[in-house]
């Protein structure tokens, strides 16, 4: 059964698949269900003695005594057939809950760090192979699996009565096999597309619902359903290719399911009539057709789910196999807020050029650095690099010495804070959300709350610090959501907070929260980075760092950087310098401390201006 699963093209050695694994701990209780599944196939046979010995031998000596104990022998196996039957569905179902709670948290934490890392995976679709895979070894697609090599017992059974009757049924047996394995080379890539196509349709469904309302404001419902209705009609015409072509090979098995019986009794009434055979032995020659065939016909009929469940499970170890899995295997001490950043330059996951690059400076802990420049200067993905959301294409983002995409986010993430530029909550509580969803400090909590000013108008929402958010939850202003969100991010007071653009939401209130904030952080110990175009919270900073286009221009100390600001506003405009002396001109430029930032220098300049 585990080979069923197990395919070339899936790539993966033995010791690269995680699920593999899980399989072969579970071996021996896999063994046992095998020997259970044989011990039930050799009681299904039980049905056919009787028939014989009613036919051949009560018949004829018509004794009610022989019917009697006959039948109540036949009842006692009967129960003793039904009793392992319950005895490996139970098995079952607790090797696939077995399954389950090795693989569940491993798959969700996978897809999770999978879809930041490719936003076009289909989260949904990974968390649910774990569901098809349980399904399958609780189902009849396992049982069948199971069954298809004791067909041999019912030809040995032929055997025993006529050699005719084992050869029959072997070649029935084997012509069963032959349309099977042609039906599943036909439609298992066609259903494979069709899946995949699906699963697709579902994703764009569920993203295009996401932004519903901008959806219908904007008039793009037309638009964005012919983009779900392109996947789904992809997913339509391979579902109808596979069941047309599943159609044709089954009416052909059909045919042969209703033909062979036929043929098999024909056979057995010859060699009664040679009496090669008993008259009973006809009757039970019609069934041992039934048999020999019917592990075929349940593996045809669970076939789609045999499919699925492979799928799933290429899937699942192709997932866990490739997951970036921490390399720190020794929890480390928590974070003091030391940052060196070497050489780093940032690819986008799924591209192969650089948005950021030539990233060099370097933090100690209580230092708080403004990261400047105009739109589209590469802000937001340095933020990526700096919380290891990114792995640096080249070079280094060291946390402690640590290179921070490899430290394991289950232990750091909770010792640093992020304020991100989309913000959204969980479905919970206000408290839980700035708690983290985690075990909520009512202490932490209320102290987070009120170093951003959001502890008065929190105790004015409906239930207070327990009222729910989320898509369904109370519905927060722009700058309600955002000051929530820097509270989320200083909850506990970390040792390391990065923001983006944390102030684009805020009223002059709220900005004087966030520069209080900043100074309490900083007063803590803190390293906090920020990016901002605003000059208030510019001047709060120690130290600067200017990117335009992608590149770092400028790094140094705020002082610095606002000198060489006010140098720049005043150099003579390009009119003005045309009548000035050379000489005039070049003294008045030479001063400027960072000639390689001066246009970007100069948006920061007329900002600030």
């Amino acid at each position: 059964m585990l080979d069923a699963l197990s395919t070339p093209k899936q790539g993966l050695a033995a010791s690269q698949a995680p699920v593999r694994k899980i399989l072969q701990q579970c071996r021996n209780a896999f063994w046992f269900a095998f020997g259970l599944t044989f011990v039930i196939d050799m009681l299904s046979v039980t049905p056919l003695l009787y028939m014989m010995s009613a036919y051949d031998r009560v018949l004829s000596s018509r004794s009610g005594v022989t019917l009697v104990s006959l039948t109540l022998v036949v009842i006692a196996f009967y129960v003793f057939w039904s009793a392992l039957e319950w005895i490996r569905a139970r098995l079952m179902v607790r090797l696939s809950l077995r399954i389950d709670w090795d693989l569940a948290a491993d798959v969700f934490d996978a897809s999770f760090r999978r879809y930041v890392g490719r936003k076009n995976v289909n989260v949904h679709q990974l968390l649910g192979d774990l569901l098809s895979l349980r399904q399958f070894f609780t189902g009849q697609p396992a049982l069948a699996l199971m069954d298809a090599p004791f067909a041999l017992i019912f030809i040995f059974i032929g055997a025993i009565f006529h050699p005719y009757l084992a050869i029959f049924a072997a070649a029935a047996s084997l012509l069963m096999v032959v349309v099977s394995y042609l039906t599943v080379k036909v439609t298992s890539p066609i259903l494979k597309e069709a899946n995949d196509a699906n699963a697709e349709a579902s994703r764009v469904a569920a993203e295009s619902l996401r932004h519903a309302e901008s959806t219908l404001a904007l008039g793009m419902l037309g638009a964005v359903r012919n983009r779900w209705y392109a996947q789904h009609r992809h997913f339509l015409t391979n579902q109808v290719n596979a069941s047309e072509a599943t159609g044709l090979m089954g009416g052909f098995s059909g045919f042969l399911q209703k033909a062979l019986p036929s043929l098999q009794m024909a056979l057995g009434v010859f060699l009664a009539m040679e009496n090669l055979i008993t008259g009973g032995m006809i009757m039970v020659a019609s069934m041992l057709i039934s048999k020999s065939v019917s592990p075929i016909q349940k593996l045809m009929g669970c076939w789609k789910e045999i499919i699925q469940a492979r799928q799933a499970y290429e899937r699942l170890n192709e997932l866990l196999a490739h997951d970036q899995q921490a390399t720190n295997t020794m929890q480390l001490p928590a974070p003091t807020g030391r940052v060196d950043v070497a050489d780093a330059a940032a690819v986008p996951p799924g591209h192969n050029k650089a948005v950021v690059s030539g990233i060099h400076f370097a933090l100690q802990p209580g230092q708080v650095l403004a990261v400047v420049g105009p739109s589209a200067a590469g802000k937001s993905s340095l933020v990526k690099l700096l919380l290891g959301v990114w792995k640096p294409a080249v070079g280094s983002v060291r946390l402690d010495g640590v290179e921070i995409s490899e430290w394991s986010h289950d232990e750091v993430g909770p010792l640093v804070g992020y304020v991100p530029q989309e913000i959204a909550f969980f479905e919970g509580t206000v408290a839980e959300n700035i708690a983290r969803l985690g075990e909520v400090d009512p202490e932490k909590v209320v102290h987070a709350a009120q170093l951003i000013g959001m502890h008065d108008a929190i105790l004015t929402f409906p239930k207070g610090y327990d009222t729910p958010l989320g898509e369904t939850g109370f519905a927060l202003s722009g700058g309600q959501r955002q000051r929530i969100a820097i509270a989320r991010a200083i909850y506990g007071m970390p040792k390391y907070v990065v923001m983006d653009e944390p102030n684009s939401n805020l009223d002059e209130v709220g900005e004087n929260a966030l520069i209080d904030t900043v100074q309490a952080l900083k007063a803590n110990g803190s390293t906090v980075v920020l990016t901002t175009h605003r000059p208030r919270l510019i001047g709060t900073v120690d130290m600067m760092l200017v990117l335009k286009a992608g590149q770092q221009v400028a790094f140094g100390t705020a002082q610095d950087m606002f000198e060489a600001m006010r140098r720049l506003q005043s150099v003579p405009s390009a009119a003005t310098a045309s009548d000035a002396p050379a000489g005039e001109g070049a003294a008045a430029s030479a001063p400027i401390p960072v000639t390689n930032a001066q246009p970007a220098l100069v948006a920061v300049a007329g900002g600030a201006a």
